[in-house]
């Protein structure tokens, strides 16, 4: 507690790796057996409870050893700021997760001179087991991938694959029901690469413009329509369109009784860095649903003027837009500055006309003070 996040970092990867030389046989708690399409497959279980309590002794031995002399610490070269908030809204539970992780390299034990971050949204239906299974596994499947260094845009897509199997395993044996869909992005040196399961979102901001990155995954596109109709699965419109009436993505991690008509199966996509790009925005859908990329621009860029350049409450003020614009769902934004919000302000008061929705984007933006003026008189 009270640690920075660089110490915490490299302080847990010793630990683990200290961890990881011992003999699991101690902690070995059952062998499970299972038949899928008649081969059997053995799993072993471990006891959380005991090797949790062995891993915080590990960790207290290596603070110890680190008061006397503690090891250099690189952190990133390149500027980060993140800004996060999430609300249950009027929904019952809170389903939504998120991870963000500007220390991967430490984390991993990852020691070459290229910077590495990681985010992700999650939004859980049918109850959180999904997510939080997908929030605690899919950065450890990415960080363990053997093609993280080489080809990250493949560890990162795969690894969404290897967790949905991971938790299908873990639903079938202890019967649960739920799923997630999910968006990360990993930055890596001068390149962005992202992936994704359903609908929830990534999009980023370059010189004041929305970009676009993806296509969510729901059921009324025609790609996925007709995979799921060859499967044997139908979509239906009820209240939205859905996939065998029942949900309304048609992809994610876990719903193991609608497997296969809900894939498993990211798609991905990378992108080139050029020092250009304002701030990526990762949202689940009680946020796109309500606000549209270029609004996003405007808000951002209103919170900023009012804030005085300061941007670490960004994503609570579009959370609040996406209320107000009658979203009842969970919301989750995370906002990460690739530049000083600083000099993004500065930039579009320089050149106003540079902003996201066109010549009139910067008279909204205005406008946006205006109206709150005026609801105040």
């Amino acid at each position: 507690r009270g640690v920075s996040p660089l110490l915490a970092a490299s302080l847990i990867h010793a630990a683990v790796d200290e961890v990881l030389q011992i003999d699991f046989t101690e902690f070995k708690k059952q062998s499970v057996e299972t038949e899928e399409e008649g081969d059997e497959e053995r799993f072993t279980l471990l006891d959380g409870d005991s090797l949790q309590r062995f891993f915080f002794n590990k960790l207290r031995e290596v603070c110890f050893e680190w008061q006397k002399q503690l090891p250099p610490l690189r952190p990133l070269k390149r500027f980060l700021l993140v800004s996060i908030h999430a609300i249950r809204n009027t929904r019952r539970k809170m389903e939504d997760r998120h991870v963000l992780l500007t220390e991967f390299n430490q984390l991993f034990g990852l020691s070459d001179d290229t910077d590495r971050a990681y985010f992700a949204v999650f939004d859980g239906h049918g109850g959180v087991d999904a997510a939080n299974y997908s929030a605690t596994h899919l950065h450890v499947n990415v960080g363990l991938h053997e093609e993280i260094v080489k080809n990250p845009a493949e560890a990162l897509k795969c690894s969404f694959q290897k967790t949905d199997e991971m938790f299908l395993f873990k639903a079938k044996r202890e019967r649960l029901r739920s799923g997630t869909t999910g968006v990360s992005a990993l930055i890596v040196g001068n390149k962005l690469h992202i992936a994704w399961l359903g609908d929830s979102q990534v999009m980023l901001v370059r010189q004041g413009k929305a970009v676009t990155l993806m296509e969510p995954h729901k059921p009324e596109r025609e790609d996925e329509k007709a995979r799921i109709e060859a499967l044997g699965g139908c979509v239906t419109y009820m209240d939205c369109w859905r996939v065998n009436g029942t949900l309304a993505v048609s992809r994610a991690i876990g719903d193991i009784y609608q497997k296969p008509y809900i894939s498993g199966d990211a798609d991905g996509d990378s992108f080139e860095l050029t020092g250009s790009e304002d701030y990526l925005l990762l949202a689940c859908d009680g946020f796109f649903d309500a606000i549209k990329p270029y609004e996003v621009v405007d808000l951002v860029l209103d919170h900023l003027m009012q804030a005085k350049g300061v941007g670490v409450k960004a994503a609570e003020r579009l959370v609040a837009a996406a209320k107000e614009n009658g979203s009842s769902d969970n919301i989750t934004v995370l906002v990460v500055f690739l530049r000083d919000p600083q000099d993004i302000l500065a930039d579009c008061l320089r050149d106003p006309k540079s902003l996201g929705a066109g010549d009139d984007a910067w008279s909204s933006a205005f406008n946006f003070l205006s109206c709150e003026a005026a609801a105040t008189q």
